[in-house]
């Protein structure tokens, strides 16, 4: 509770109420704090569980584990930056300032009053030696290129210019021509054998197809018809009589000398009685 004293209000001026408005607020507020009470009792729980986790069990871990981590991982670096790192960064220094150092201008001094004299004396020296050097292997290279050229390229090109080229060009001239020559002749010899073929299909076709037809037409065919009628026809007719005849006389012969042939028997098929009658066992 606070300990100040609220400063006191004006008095507002009330309103009348009904009864029907008291009525309803009084049920509602009862339902909206019934609801409310228990949504704040489990916050009210949860916050004191936070507290009581917070104050009696992470920060006495975390306190742990911060001195876990100071005495493995601090400490040895501490260690290690003090007694390791930093003498080797010293002896570095010194290795650097009164070794390398001295080396280092040692070299440039060398290199500056001995080197680069001996370098430019041997330019001067060998400069004189090079382009020499270099006229006799240009005058070896000239004399190499004329020599090739007299003794191989121009007699090459002239062999190519004035053999090689003319009769090349000879020779696909006459082959040319033989192609066309051959292609020419190819197609005249097809013209000339299908008109070859053409004229022999003609005269073969009326000298010995049309007189055929004509003689299958006007002479065969009314002969064979005639052939047919008058000799095929009653030839065959004959023939058949001959036969019947011919059988009818072998059978009056059979029966003349062997008799009328034997009827068969009638077979009796009915079950018989008495004793004799058929079982299954019988």
């Amino acid at each position: 509770m606070d300990m100040q004293k609220q400063p006191q209000r004006q008095p507002q001026p009330q309103h009348p109420e009904g009864c029907l408005v008291v009525a309803i607020r009084i049920p509602v507020r009862i339902f909206v704090f019934l609801v409310v009470l228990p949504v704040r009792l489990l916050w009210d729980a949860c916050a004191a569980v936070a507290r009581f986790l917070w104050r009696y069990v992470l920060t006495p871990v975390a306190r742990a584990i911060g001195r876990v981590l100071h005495k493995l991982v601090v400490v040895p670096l501490i260690w290690l930056y003090r007694y390791l790192l930093t003498p080797l960064g010293h002896a570095l220094v010194w290795l650097y300032a009164r070794v390398l150092t001295p080396t280092g201008h040692a070299l440039v001094w060398f290199h500056t009053r001995v080197l680069t004299p001996i370098a430019h004396a041997l330019v001067r020296l060998l400069t004189p030696v090079a382009k020499a050097v270099a006229r006799v292997i240009d005058m070896l290279g000239t004399a190499l290129y004329w020599i090739a050229r007299v003794l191989l390229v121009l007699p090459a090109l002239a062999l190519w210019r004035w053999i090689l080229a003319p009769a090349g060009h000879v020779l696909g001239i006459v082959l040319r021509e033989i192609g066309e020559a051959l292609g020419h002749a190819w197609r005249a010899a097809g013209y000339v054998a299908r008109a070859t073929g053409r004229v022999l299909g003609t005269l073969f076709r009326w000298i010995f197809l049309e007189p055929a037809r004509w003689l299958y037409r006007t002479v065969l065919t009314p002969v064979g018809h005639v052939v047919r009628d008058l000799v095929l026809h009653p030839a065959a007719q004959a023939a058949r009589a001959i036969g019947r005849a011919v059988h009818q006389a072998r059978a009056d012969l059979r029966r003349a000398l062997f008799g009328e042939p034997r009827q068969p028997a009638a077979l009796d098929r009915r079950e018989p009685a008495g004793r004799d009658t058929r079982t299954l066992g019988g």
